[in-house]
């Protein structure tokens, strides 16, 4: 039998941090990672923008040298390498780590944080920038990562950071974005104290609608006032304030939203069968997961899902046990109704998938509420 865990989301009352109980061991999860960013055409234009972007702003070139952490398998690097950038890859999944080494990203297989970055650092490696994509959030000790940006980042050197943004996760209800897999989730007032309590100054700030929403935050030493704080800053503390990010009651109103929307998805599943309608699914992220299990979605609802990545063909979404094919599968089978579990991806999927309306086939997307789209 495979394991289970419980799935609680925790609040501190005094800064406002929500995090997971560990419950799963960060060896566990990311050693073998069955995610390859680069499946994602989407997110490979994000990252593209991201570079170009950074190389202006902060006048990169064959001198400096850029540091990303979670690099997985080179999808942002590989940009900066093609630019005669000089680049280090950090990442904890060998088997991603050798697909970026294919890319000619130079990858170092190894968790980081405090000790990584002294280890880095008495090689006499250090950035001008440091990267990190949706890596913060799955990071279980937070303090001693944030200590390690500020030993591996150049006195005059900046580090940006995206991740899903708490206020955004609980405005659009989601919820399926919180799993083992993300031991915190943050708002912009939470992280600012992190960063600030390991001497970094959050000097500008970004929202961004990828992953439902995320911030991108910029950091750079306290000491360094090269960099002075944008208006951004306090213009999203403001926001987020008044969203009552810094109220108890916004938090133990989500629950009952989230029960809600898992009522309306069975509803819409179990009309659709009762009329004799085929299901199938695509995609099978983390966030899916979180997802199928909670509202005991299975192959008496879903018959399969498919993904793009060779590496999950085959194999069975845990817990539910929905066989996971190659997207093939969708024209041999023409489904009815294809759920998109990856809804943050919706666009790219519904262009790559578009025949599926040669036999009147439909997408629905269930978060932040159930949508059918014809």
């Amino acid at each position: 039998m495979e394991p289970f865990f419980p799935l609680h989301a925790y609040l501190c009352s005094q800064c406002f941090l929500a995090q997971l109980r560990d419950f799963v061991m960060p060896e566990d999860i990311f050693t073998e990672y069955a995610y390859f960013s680069s499946f994602s055409e989407t997110w490979l234009e994000h990252a593209k923008a991201y570079t170009a972007l950074m190389i202006e702003r902060f006048h990169l070139g064959p001198e400096s040298r850029v540091v990303e952490i979670a690099s997985n398998d080179g999808y942002l690097l590989q940009y900066f390498v093609a630019r005669k950038i000089p680049v280090l890859g950090i990442d904890p999944a060998a088997n991603v780590a050798e697909a970026a080494v294919r890319k000619g990203v130079p990858t170092r297989v190894m968790f980081f944080g405090e000790a990584t970055a002294r280890e880095l650092a008495a090689e006499g490696i250090t950035a001008d920038l440091i990267a990190g994509n949706n890596v913060l959030a799955h990071v279980p000790d937070l303090n001693g990562f944030v200590r390690g940006l500020k030993i591996l980042l150049k006195p005059q050197g900046a580090t940006t950071m995206e991740f899903p943004h708490l206020m955004r996760l609980m405005e659009e209800n989601q919820f399926d974005t919180i799993y083992h897999e993300h031991f915190s989730y943050f708002s912009f007032h939470a992280v600012e104290r992190v960063f600030a309590a390991h001497g970094l100054t959050l000097f500008d700030v970004e929202e961004l609608p990828t992953h439902g929403g995320s911030l991108r935050i910029y950091a750079r030493h306290a000491e360094n006032s090269r960099e002075p704080v944008a208006g951004s800053v306090a213009a999203l503390k403001r926001k987020e304030a008044a969203a009552g990010m810094l109220q108890l009651e916004l938090y133990r109103s989500f629950g009952e939203r989230v029960k809600r929307t898992k009522r309306k998805l069975l509803e819409f599943l179990i009309h659709a069968k009762e009329a004799g309608k085929t299901i199938a699914g695509y995609g099978a992220p983390g966030k899916g997961n979180t997802l199928l299990n909670y509202c005991g979605i299975r192959t008496d609802f879903l018959e399969y899902t498919v993904d793009r990545s060779p590496y999950k063909q085959g194999k069975y979404t845990p817990g539910t046990r929905i066989p996971i094919r190659a997207p093939e599968a969708i024209r041999t089978t023409k489904p009815d109704y294809l759920l998109i579990l990856p809804w943050n991806l919706r666009e790219e999927i519904m262009r790559q998938v578009a025949y599926i309306r040669e036999w009147g086939g439909k997408f629905v997307v269930p978060i932040p509420e159930v949508k059918v789209y014809e």
